[in-house]
């Protein structure tokens, strides 16, 4: 492996090295006890999930190409996932509110571990129906277990900013260290032990059945409003009428979309953009080397959200603006530097400026997952969270399988620009959310409530 990927590698541990050693007792926040044991059992499932999903990652794409698979075949495998995310997700959300959340977590590992085992067939139709599984998985996996934390959080009268630290750790060991070891773990698996491309599936499902496993032996169950009894179509009007209603929330949902959209896009995309003739590229490596720039950008959010001088709002919009420039470096590459049709034994100078932006764009992700964590607890309602957090997903998984299912008709510099504008348009509608974020939703929220029971009384009548 080229000293290149080492070098950035080394260079990225040591500066997230250096800023977690040099945190002072402003960066730090001081909590009680009970609330570490409560933080630190949140953080082992979590991490053990996040284990499940990150040691996916790197092979999908490679696993469908051993099976023979072209990348329009591939790529209809990816639209099957992010539609049943789009389709089902709402509905599974809802059913997170209603039924519990601590059922939901169960779910999601055991349609996870289901959809992982679909990997040991070669059969198109079988592969299909565990992308289908792990899109209702995703949907979970990114509502479910945030909205049992935030009510169990506040069940327990824990102080709202210690929910701060406990997002920002989990993006740091979840999102950054736990996908690291992933991502050097499954180079093991395949490159090292010569296990084959669907071993990194085998042990994802290992993991998720470690983590059902604590789930079921310590945690409580929780739900989205058990003084109100309301059928799913009730949950989805609500939930629909609160987005329309409060500007604030239509603002979050518009802005997680368009950067979630784009984040999705570049993981379908780095690949052939890094290796452009199929040269032989070190997938786990990049993949660790990606989730430490993640990492990077947890730690510095992780600073950033200790200080209650400055407001989340403000500085995501410049995060913002620096992953829209970042996904612009593909473009400016094929403009300064002269692309090659030849099969190269190592990656190409553009490749190298390219892993460099890819790595800021990482970092950023790593800023946005805490972020966007802390605004949603601030902005979205506890009678429906799962719901209205997968209503936000619909939006996102329409542009990502609008993006898929149009691969081959566009080049990936046109794909690499749509992202970038679309992060820049969250850029400012990110500074619209900033201006009016002052208003309270307390009041907002409970005169719809009391509109949508006159409603309902009209109705009855």
């Amino acid at each position: 492996m080229e000293l290149f990927y080492y070098l950035v590698f080394g260079g990225m541990a040591a500066v997230v090295a250096a800023l977690e050693l040099s945190k002072s007792n402003k960066d730090r926040i001081n909590t009680s006890s009970t609330f570490n044991s409560f933080k630190n059992n949140y953080l082992l499932v979590y991490s053990l999930m996040m284990a499940g999903d990150w040691l996916q990652g790197p092979y999908v794409y490679y696993l469908y190409s051993t099976y023979g698979f072209g990348k329009g075949e591939i790529g209809q495998l990816f639209i099957a996932g992010f539609g049943s995310s789009m389709l089902f997700g709402t509905i599974v959300g809802s059913l997170a509110d209603k039924q519990g959340r601590r059922r939901a977590c169960v779910t999601y590992c055991i349609t996870y571990i289901l959809s992982c085992i679909t990997k040991h067939s070669p059969q198109y139709k079988i592969l299909m129906i565990g992308r289908i599984l792990g899109g209702i998985a995703t949907s979970l996996l990114f509502s479910a277990f945030e909205s049992w934390l935030v009510a169990e959080h506040f069940k327990r009268g824990f102080d709202q900013q210690w929910l701060s630290l406990t997002f920002s750790k989990a993006i740091f060991l979840g999102n950054g260290l736990v996908a690291i070891l992933a991502g050097l773990f499954g180079n093991l698996l395949v490159d090292t032990l010569n296990f084959g491309p669907v071993s990194p599936f085998d042990a994802a499902a290992i993991f998720l059945a470690i983590g059902m496993a604590v789930i079921l032996s310590s945690w409580t169950e929780n739900y989205g409003d058990p003084s109100e009894n309301k059928d799913l179509l009730t949950q989805f009007k609500g939930a629909a009428v609160a987005i329309a209603s409060d500007e604030k929330i239509a603002l979050l949902g518009a802005i997680q979309s368009l950067f979630e959209g784009s984040m999705y896009t570049f993981v379908f995309l780095w690949t052939p953009a890094l290796s452009p003739n199929d040269e032989e590229i070190p997938h786990g490596f990049i993949f660790a080397t990606f989730m430490l720039a993640s990492m990077l950008g947890s730690s510095i959010a992780a600073r950033l959200l200790a200080r209650n001088s400055i407001k989340v709002e403000s500085y995501m919009q410049i995060v913002f603006v620096v992953s829209s420039v970042s996904l612009l470096l593909p473009i400016l590459t094929s403009f300064l530097v002269t692309p090659s049709n030849e099969k190269s034994s190592s990656i190409s100078s553009a490749g190298c400026l390219q892993l460099l932006g890819f790595c800021t764009f990482e970092a950023c992700v790593g800023i946005f997952w805490p972020s966007i964590m802390k605004m949603r607890s601030q902005y979205i309602p506890e009678e429906a969270r799962s719901t209205i957090m997968n209503f936000f997903r619909i939006p996102l998984n329409i542009f990502v399988c609008i993006v898929l299912y149009n691969v081959n008709a566009f080049p990936i510099t046109v794909m690499f620009g749509m992202c970038s504008i679309f992060l820049f348009v969250a850029s400012i509608l990110q500074r619209r959310l900033s201006a009016i974020g002052e208003r309270p939703k307390t009041a907002e929220w409970t005169m719809l409530k009391e509109k949508n029971a006159e409603a309902d009384e009209l109705d009855d009548a």
